[in-house]
């Protein structure tokens, strides 16, 4: 009697070789400590914890990136919304401050989906502009300077506090997690973009308007922006020029590193919290080995061009 061996889905492949990453790196760098240090911090909850704790952050952009690189698109104006909405947040604070800086991620969204969706132009290049306006808006806001502003007490709290000696970013982070997954997963609005990243014109063609899909895709990571750049406050206790910048490169990269296809259509959200995962273990380890900045950099991008090759050349692209 032979046992049946479930085989493999093409989207579980790099999930299980980002896994597997993970572990490599966690081994490198408990053995690093335990040579240099003579203990193994990488092991222990508490620190395992602060660095969810500031992995949240990344998760949660990653998230609205995730949604948009399902239909074949990217949204590089993710730094910026992070860096306007903390800014109008501890700009108007009280409580209002969280509202006007989801409104914020709200605004720039719409704006980033009508102009791929309904003015055509490639999301790359609108998205990049939208950055630049917004840059802009923030410097004049600001006269160049540091914004004086502080954070709200809510701000602080969502970012830094504890529930059961849990951060609670991680639990802000969970809650976006679960919408986000259960909105790919459980709703028509999941499935049209899953459809309409594989084949825009057949599901225009199938009767999906495509074009509010889109538009409710850049609004979802409009808002996921927003909400990161307003806990990233909280968590500094301020807003600074270009605090969102850092999360760019590795929100597009947490996304690729969990198996969804760049040229859209195909995903799991697991992917991404693994892909997230990785990046923040592999920047920590980094940070404890002292590793300079050109070296961290070299090593951050060969582990991600050297993951994207293995699992990479086996993938097709469908015209």
């Amino acid at each position: 009697m032979k046992l049946a061996i479930p085989s493999l889905k093409p989207e579980d492949k790099p999930i299980l070789i980002a896994s597997a990453f993970i572990l490599a790196i966690l081994s490198v760098g408990t053995a690093y400590t335990l040579t240099t240090q003579g203990s193994a911090p990488l092991l222990s909850p508490g620190y395992l914890l602060q660095q969810l704790q500031t992995g949240s952050f990344l998760g949660i952009v990653a998230a609205g990136m995730m949604v948009v690189i399902l239909l074949g698109h990217i949204d590089l104006s993710v730094a910026w919304t992070m860096t306007a909405a903390a800014m109008m947040a501890t700009t108007v604070g009280g409580d209002l401050a969280i509202p006007v800086g989801i409104a914020i991620g709200v605004g720039v969204g719409l704006v980033n989906g009508f102009g791929v969706a309904y003015l055509r132009v490639p999301s790359m290049i609108f998205t990049l502009g939208v950055d630049s306006v917004l840059r802009g808006l923030m410097v004049a806001h600001t006269g160049g300077f540091a914004p004086q502003d502080s954070a709200t007490p809510l701000m602080r709290t969502l970012a830094s506090s504890k529930v059961l000696g849990i951060p609670s970013a991680i639990f802000v982070w969970m809650a976006i997690s679960i919408v986000i997954a259960v909105m790919l997963k459980r709703t028509a609005f999941g499935r049209q973009i899953y459809v309409t990243g594989n084949r825009e014109m057949a599901s225009y063609l199938s009767g999906i308007r495509t074009r509010r899909v889109i538009l409710g895709s850049f609004v979802v990571s409009g808002v996921c922006a927003a909400m990161a750049g307003v806990m990233l406050a909280g968590y500094s206790a301020r807003a600074f020029q270009g605090m969102g910048n850092a999360f760019l490169l590795p929100a597009i990269a947490a996304v690729v590193i969990g198996g969804t296809r760049i040229l859209g259509g195909q995903g799991r959200y697991i992917g991404t919290l693994v892909g997230v995962i990785l990046i923040v273990l592999l920047n920590s380890v980094l940070s404890i080995m002292q590793m300079p900045e050109a070296g961290r950099q070299v090593i951050y991008g060969s582990v991600i061009i050297g993951m994207l090759l293995v699992y990479g050349r086996g993938s097709k692209v469908h015209s």
